[in-house]
């Protein structure tokens, strides 16, 4: 076993446009820039998750995975915020039974399917 004081994680994505990027997890989704380091931009997410996109990695959003999941106390207000500046998630929110979770999908600027989740147990 690794004896390791872990102090986080970043998960870095490819993206094809920074500002674009920027402009919609920073601006619109009002997550905090931790960091810029040029090529990439880090976004603070709540719990101590950090959020990468590099503009010299590759982007793979071909498929559904991978999925971006954020988690929010009010997905219907997440869903009506997003609609009233003009995006469209795939569907309106709803209950999924299967994982007892109450969300809806988007798309992000490179394709990257977005999760707007609440957790119901």
């Amino acid at each position: 076993m690794i004896s390791i004081n872990w102090t986080g994680i970043v998960t870095f994505f490819g993206t094809d446009d920074l500002e674009k990027v920027h402009n919609f997890y920073h601006n619109t989704l009002n997550l905090p820039l931790y960091k810029d380091q040029g090529a990439c931009k880090i976004y603070q997410i709540p719990g101590d998750g950090l959020l990468g996109f590099c503009q010299h990695l590759e982007t793979n959003s071909k498929y559904k995975s991978p999925i971006i999941t954020l988690l929010a106390d009010d997905v219907d207000q997440a869903y009506n915020n997003l609609v009233s500046m003009g995006y469209s998630p795939y569907s309106k929110p709803k209950l999924n039974p299967d994982f007892n979770i109450y969300h809806f999908f988007i798309n992000d600027p490179d394709g990257y399917s977005l999760e707007i989740q609440k957790f119901l147990d």
